[in-house]
């Protein structure tokens, strides 16, 4: 039996406008080339505050006879898959004449590689970051130019740091260097903007009412579908749809609980109170972006630069900014140490799902570049050299992993951005304060 092929961009529609995109089957790819699908290229920016304790954080050894320190103990499981660099800075997150303001810098200067204008007025400038740099280039081979996400909303006005507009703490994504890229940081609203449900207040109302999944409004088209699949396309199908379910599963919950505890609490609209929910249903949203081919590039920050969120959940009651400036404490950097680990360890488990998701003889993380890291290494003394950065994935077998580099110190970090974008298909020149490409292949 001849197999039919579906075009990349095929959806599924339904009544009330509503749309899924698929992950990639084989059916979409030539007969000839059925047994070595793989999928595109993708890239990822996961952004944590506050800096690291670089003791615990800096694997010893280097290339691939290396142990990793405690910090990185969960990220044992994906020795193979990673790669830990070391020597890397940005020089535009120091003060280079203009003061305080570390945190500020940290965040704006970490995907521009420029320096920020120190204001708190509305004449902000940085510089374009590489993630909209690149999407300027090959967004539109995808629905959603780029993805932006994050935990804590932020403020785009006013003095956050030492004369610097909370604009620069707020954000790691520039369209333009007065432009920031506005976040989503309430789950259900990310999930809707992937899958292009904007739907109106009737059909809202009568969804809730039902109980209904943007799935069942799709339900017939999937049906005719899957006869035309083969039996790996009609399993992939069903996981994926699954995994959907089970985003929008939690999302509901989530809204649940807020509606339950506590009610003279402030809360955010929307976003789950479990620190650990909201960052996994972010991930889980990030990945189910790449499955479907919805958006090759996002950007996810864990915090705002400066955050002085507690850490209950690894028994830190003290605000993390604070703690940073330690002093050389070894109760406060003993905490630090353990938030570290514990986003580290919601990192890994991102990986484990990421590898989990089946494409061609590989998986979506081989297919995939997932940078983690900041640009303060030591929060105390607000260093900005030597900075915290695993890349994670094989970006599609051009990036070799399994192993550390140790640049020259002062190596800039857009030279890594740079030799990323050229492997999603962006090839830039400059940004910021480059100086070439890194060899990371």
């Amino acid at each position: 039996m001849r197999r039919k092929t579906l075009d990349r961009r095929t959806i599924l529609r339904g009544a009330a406008g509503a749309s899924v995109a698929l992950p990639l089957l084989e059916a979409m790819q030539p007969a000839s080339a059925a047994s070595v699908v793989a999928g595109p290229n993708r890239m990822a920016f996961v952004f944590f505050p506050n800096g690291a304790i670089m003791d615990k954080w800096k694997p010893s050894g280097e290339g691939t006879n290396f142990q990793m320190n405690t910090t990185m103990e969960s990220l044992e499981r994906h020795r193979k898959d990673v790669l830990i660099m070391t020597g890397l800075t940005q020089h535009h997150a120091r003060a280079n004449g203009d003061g305080g303001g570390d945190h500020a810098r940290n965040a704006s200067a970490f995907l521009t590689g420029a320096q920020p204008r120190k204001t708190h007025g509305a004449d902000i400038k940085v510089g374009v970051s590489i993630d909209q740099a690149a999407a300027h280039l090959v967004g539109r081979n995808t629905r959603l130019p780029s993805l932006e996400l994050g935990i804590d909303r932020g403020k785009n006005a006013g003095n956050c740091d030492s004369g610097y507009s909370c604009a620069y703490s707020a954000n790691i994504s520039w369209t333009s260097p007065n432009t920031p890229t506005a976040k989503e940081i309430h789950p259900r609203l990310a999930f809707e903007r992937l899958f292009g449900s904007k739907e109106s207040a009737k059909t809202a109302e009568r969804r809730n009412r039902f109980r209904k999944s943007i799935l069942d409004f799709v339900a017939d088209d999937a049906s005719r579908l899957q006869v035309q699949l083969g039996g790996t396309d009609r399993q992939k199908l069903d996981e994926y749809f699954t995994s959907v379910r089970e985003i929008e599963k939690r999302i509901e919950a989530a809204a649940r609980m807020q509606v339950q505890d506590v009610p003279d609490m402030q809360l955010p609209e929307g976003v789950p109170r479990d620190l650990a929910e909201h960052i996994k249903l972010m991930y889980d949203i990030m990945l189910v972006a790449f499955q479907t081919d919805s958006t090759r590039i996002a950007t996810f920050m864990l915090g705002s630069a400066g955050s002085n969120r507690s850490y209950p959940e690894v028994e830190v009651r003290d605000g993390h900014h604070g703690l940073s400036h330690h002093r050389n404490d070894a109760g406060k950097m003993e905490k630090i140490a353990r938030i570290d680990r514990y986003l580290m360890d919601q990192f890994c488990l991102f990986l484990d799902r990421m590898k989990n998701v089946k494409e061609g003889s590989g998986n979506l993380l081989d297919n995939s570049m997932i940078l983690y890291g900041s640009a303060i290494s030591d929060g105390n003394k607000h260093q900005h050299h030597d900075l915290p950065i695993v890349l994670a994935g094989g970006g599609a077998g051009t990036v070799k992993t399994g192993r550390v580099a140790h640049f020259p110190n002062e190596t800039p970090l857009n030279n890594l951005f740079l030799s990323m974008a050229e492997r999603v298909g962006a090839n830039l020149n400059e940004l910021g304060n480059s100086t070439g490409k890194l060899k990371i292949g």
